[in-house]
């Protein structure tokens, strides 16, 4: 088993866009932003729900819900409810197809 899975093509990533992937039963939330690709898991550390609908200010998702905010390249907090970080998946682009790091690979 690969521990990359492909999720889509690098030009259905324009940049300052996102989707919402399924990735081996996770939700990931991929972002193109300026100086890069980011992924991370699509829910907020606060409540559990969902992140990927919120507004995005630079590199900070804020969540829909309650308006913590994280950081997309990191999964840092940068303003509460939540206090605890968003998980970050490794992101990359092979042959022109941008892919994730399976959630459930272990080093």
């Amino acid at each position: 088993m690969s521990d990359w899975v492909r999720v889509a093509p690098l030009v259905d990533f324009p940049v300052d866009s996102r989707r919402v992937l399924d990735v081996d039963g996770v939700r990931v939330a991929v972002f193109h932003l300026a100086d890069g690709l980011y992924a991370i898991e699509d829910v907020c550390t606060h409540d559990g729900g969902e992140l990927a609908s919120g507004e995005l200010r630079g590199c900070e998702i804020v969540c829909p819900r309650h308006g913590a905010r994280f950081d997309v390249r990191t999964g840092a907090v940068t303003a509460p409810p939540a206090y605890e970080p968003v998980a970050v998946l490794p992101v990359r682009v092979d042959s022109g197809w941008v892919e994730v790091r399976d959630p459930r690979w272990e080093e």
